[in-house]
């Protein structure tokens, strides 16, 4: 599916968050207008200084937002997720279902022509790569995530889900192993090497509507099986982009 508009726009939903602020500093140097939500008009300032052009405050549990969030967006970058809270075990409303979902449907109506979504090793197939105790603790986020990646699979959207190791604060490596076929890679992978891939993805082909795992070299925990080669664009400009489509 195609967007049905070229605007040079993308929108970083949960750009308050810690990858969402990575992201933005990714994004900051590109010529792509860039618009940032948050749930808290105090992030705005702070939004504005990472690198956003434009920040909306929305809350994605309410369909109307997200459809306000999505307006003259061609790109979204999905970073929503739960804070850390007994959601996480028992899940019940979750952003990370039920918001998705929304901006998935909000960015189906606008004819979005490309979403990347953070989800995390653990979801689905992969659980193999989280430790039992941590799958437990954080079992309902992973259902709720689940519930997202198969309604964005289902959407007719071309898109990317990221499924990355556990997250970190570290410096960017720049070395990413990739895995596809859930059971492939484990370990972690600071943020900001999450952001760089995330912000490649729409315009590297070999990403388009694929499922991958992510973890820093240095962050292997074991053996990655299943691994991929993708050559990640470096050149984040929708002309290189509609020029693959043509």
């Amino acid at each position: 599916m195609t967007g049905s508009h070229t605007s040079d726009r993308v929108l970083v939903a949960g750009g308050s968050g810690a990858t969402g602020e990575e992201l933005l500093s990714v994004l900051r140097p590109t010529d792509l207008t860039v618009r940032a939500t948050t749930r808290s008009y105090a992030s705005v300032d702070t939004l504005e200084r990472h690198g956003a052009d434009e920040v909306a405050v929305v809350d994605f549990f309410e369909s109307a937002d997200a459809v306000r969030a999505v307006e003259d967006c061609d790109i979204v970058y999905c970073a929503l997720g739960t804070p850390p809270s007994l959601r996480h075990v028992t899940g019940g409303k979750l952003v990370d279902r039920t918001g998705v979902i929304n901006l998935v449907t909000a960015a189906v109506a606008e004819g979005v022509s490309y979403v990347v979504f953070e989800s995390a090793i653990g979801v689905g197939n992969s659980k193999a790569g989280m430790s039992l105790p941590a799958r437990l603790v954080l079992r309902g986020s992973l259902r709720a995530k689940g519930d997202a990646e198969t309604a964005l699979r289902r959407s007719g959207l071309a898109y990317t889900i990221l499924r990355p190791g556990k997250l970190t604060n570290e410096p960017p490596t720049g070395q990413v192993v990739v895995g596809e076929g859930g059971d492939t890679v484990s370990g972690s992978i600071p943020r900001a090497d999450v952001a760089r891939v995330m912000a490649a993805a729409p315009f590297t082909p070999d990403a388009r509507n694929r499922t991958l795992e992510i973890v820093s070299r240095e962050g292997l925990s074991s053996r990655p099986t299943h691994r991929v080669d993708i050559d990640w664009a470096e050149d984040l400009h929708p002309v290189e982009r509609e020029r693959e489509r043509l």
